[in-house]
């Protein structure tokens, strides 16, 4: 009866094998459920690998072939293969198999325990919250670096003016009154904010186009604003000064820009608080180097004329010629200086960061490459030496134009995932039509945008016009019907003081903003978040703007005219800037990250900040002129604090629209074929 033995065996072991596989997915199905309860209890694993085990023992069902291979007449017996078939079912599903959980680095493991009394491994703790990142953590910092570099050049320049501008535009013509200096100063800053307006946007399609790209727009943008500052520190009329200022703005797309560039090199959410910070940095430290700049430089010969004045050490008999003549022109040389090194680092470092340029050569980069492999071989003459080249270098894209001397990648930033041939194509082709840009976030947050800038530029505007603003003098009242002061309201005049003074009280604005943003906003926005950051700060603005006229009564020790002085005057100043300066280290920076992430696509990220550019050159064109109108019409009222209540009217408006405002992630709408690609990629 050999025959039918064989078929029964048969018949069992297939029986045997589809009885496993289906205890197999039940067991699967066991591993889902534990799964769940898992992240039920916190264990948050993105993805987990479980794999099966078997030990490696003599099994039941090992034991029981065995035996049933011994007695022969179990053999022959269809209802005995049939009892012992169930037997095994019974020891298959009583004996637990053994989980090993293989997660992420990142993830938690657990595995439960085994059938031969192994005591189970407790879960470990829940990792504790990760805190701020840190200035080390931050990637590619060589970048970050020059990209600081041309932004602080500009608050340097800006800055820098209006610690004098008062008293050059009061150079061009000394018969004009206060109320209209103010006026002019307006205008000024509406040429340089106005022009921006009109091309911040173009500058942000030509910074997205294969045929400019965003390296080319800030070299050009530099440029612009060193030709614009030595123009306006040699006019020699208002007339002259106003073209230079809107030339400049023409030429001026760098802010949207830079924001580009860094939202492009730091991609990581949890790196962008501290690498979006470095722009409003760069602004305070301008805020401290260029008034004090100014201040200190300006009208050379009438500050210091024992060095450049008649019979001086520098000027001789007759003085330094052209510093009598153009009074301001050296603070705009010093500053064009600042420009010129901020475009030669551009020049020759800084890597493009437009996906569709990165495979071009870089000009600049092969020239620094090439004169730093001058300078090695001139000082490794003697002494050579080799370093190997790590494997992982040679395995990144751009590797066959890897140089080996300088040991960086003619390459320089390579997509995150390879991308095929085609894919790249159909990626560097994927842009998203500009009629499409506008969503409801787009909206929302380019009116915050507005709101806030409105504000702070207006803001800005006025306070070094109010700090050079003669005092109220009883003995000379302006207006004449104006003859005493009285709160809360009818009050008029400034601080009057000179460029150093000025200067010296705008460089305390931007010291408690760098003390500020360096000891107390990475714990705090850590803590609360961008957004809800951005909307609890700019509740900080109409206290500070409702409190700053009020600086023109406050008691001095000196009598007017001359310059308010004395304890409570720099107390109250200081007070008054920490309110302002508060909201600003927070609002800032988040209003940046919240312009990045409401691109709905990346292909128009650049545009997104050349809109943004061209919404806050708008708003910082129409709030100083007519702030500064307004300012000289409430001099001639004798209600200097009208436009600063006014201001925080306008600064509650933009905390309410703050309001309706989302964080987005950069990429609302997905073209077609981008899903799949992304698929593809992973």
């Amino acid at each position: 009866m050999p025959l039918p033995s064989l078929n029964l065996d048969l018949n069992a072991s297939k029986t045997e094998d589809r009885s496993a596989n289906m205890l197999d997915s039940m067991e699967d199905v066991d591993v889902s459920k534990w799964e769940a309860s898992a992240e039920a209890a916190g264990l948050r694993q993105k993805k987990k690998h479980v794999a099966f085990e078997e030990k490696s023992q003599d099994t039941p069902k090992d034991k029981s072939r065995d035996n049933s291979k011994a007695k022969g007449s179990d053999d022959d017996d269809p209802a005995a293969l049939l009892r012992q078939h169930e037997a095994l079912l019974k020891q298959k599903r009583r004996r637990p198999k053994t989980l090993a959980i293989v997660p992420r680095t990142s993830s938690l493991s657990r595995q439960p325990s085994g059938s031969d009394g192994d005591e189970p491994k407790s879960i470990p703790p829940l990792p504790k919250k990760a805190g701020p990142v840190s200035w080390r953590e931050l990637p590619r910092k060589r970048q970050l670096f020059i990209l600081t570099m041309a932004r602080l050049s500009e608050p340097i320049t800006q800055t820098s003016l209006q610690a004098y501008m008062f008293y050059q535009l009061k150079s061009f013509d000394p018969s004009l009154p206060a109320s209209t200096i103010a006026a002019q100063a307006g205008i000024l800053q509406g040429c340089f904010t106005g022009a921006q307006f009109l091309t911040a946007m173009l500058w942000g399609r030509a910074a997205d186009a294969d045929w400019g790209g965003r390296k080319t727009v800030l070299l050009l943008g530099l440029f612009g604003t060193c030709v614009s500052a030595l123009g306006f520190g040699f006019s020699r009329s208002f007339l002259q000064a106003a073209i230079f200022r809107f030339v400049g703005g023409v030429l001026n797309g760098n802010v949207g820009v830079i924001r580009t560039m860094v939202s492009e090199i730091i991609k990581e959410k949890k790196y962008q608080s501290r690498a979006f910070l470095l722009l409003p940095m760069c602004f305070n430290i301008g805020v401290i180097i260029g008034p004090v700049l100014g201040g200190c430089t300006a009208d050379p010969v009438g500050s210091y004329p024992s060095l450049f004045g008649d019979n001086s050490f520098f000027g001789g008999k007759d003085g330094v010629w052209w510093m009598k003549h153009w009074p301001y022109a050296l603070p705009n040389l010093i500053s064009a200086v600042f420009l010129f090194g901020a475009a030669a680092a551009v020049f020759f470092g800084l890597e493009e960061t437009l996906e569709s340029l990165q495979d071009k050569p870089d000009l600049g980069l092969r020239i620094a490459h090439f004169i730093a492999a001058i300078f090695r071989r001139l000082f490794n003459r003697r002494n050579p030496q080799y370093t190997a080249v790590n494997d992982q270098d040679l395995d990144t894209p751009g590797a066959e134009s890897y140089d080996l001397e300088s040991r960086t990648p003619t390459t320089p930033i390579a997509p995150a995932t390879p991308l095929t041939p085609l894919s790249a194509a159909r990626r560097s082709r994927q842009k998203l039509p500009f009629r499409r840009i506008f969503t409801r976030n787009v909206l929302f947050m380019l009116l915050s945008h507005f709101l806030l800038a409105f504000h702070i530029g207006t803001f800005n505007n006025l306070w070094f016009i109010f700090l050079s603003t003669p005092r109220f003098d009883p003995a000379a009242p302006f207006p004449p019907s104006h003859t005493q002061q009285s709160l809360p309201f009818n009050f008029t005049g400034g601080l009057g003081m000179p460029p150093r003074s000025v200067g010296f009280a705008m460089a305390v604005l931007g010291t408690i903003g760098i003390t500020l943003q360096l000891a107390v906003y990475p714990r705090v926005n850590a803590l609360l978040g961008t957004l809800r950051s951005y909307r609890i700060f700019l509740c900080f603005f109409p206290i500070t703007y409702f409190l700053a006229p009020y600086l023109a009564v406050v008691p001095s020790s000196s009598s007017p005219p001359a310059q308010a002085s004395g304890f409570l005057v720099w107390l109250a100043l200081g007070g008054v800037l920490f309110i302002q300066v508060l909201g600003r280290t927070f609002a800032l920076p988040a209003n940046t990250i919240l312009v990045n992430n409401c691109s709905p696509h990346p292909s128009v990220l650049g545009t997104i900040h050349g809109i943004g550019q061209s919404v806050s050159s708008a708003s910082r064109t129409v709030g100083p002129v007519l702030g500064g109108w307004l300012y000289g019409v409430g001099l001639q009222k004798g209600v200097v604090g009208g436009v600063w209540w006014g201001l925080a009217g306008m600064a509650m408006v933009g905390w309410v629209a703050s309001g309706w405002v989302y964080e987005g992630d950069g990429h609302e709408i997905w073209l077609a074929g981008e899903k799949e690609e992304g698929h593809e990629g992973r």
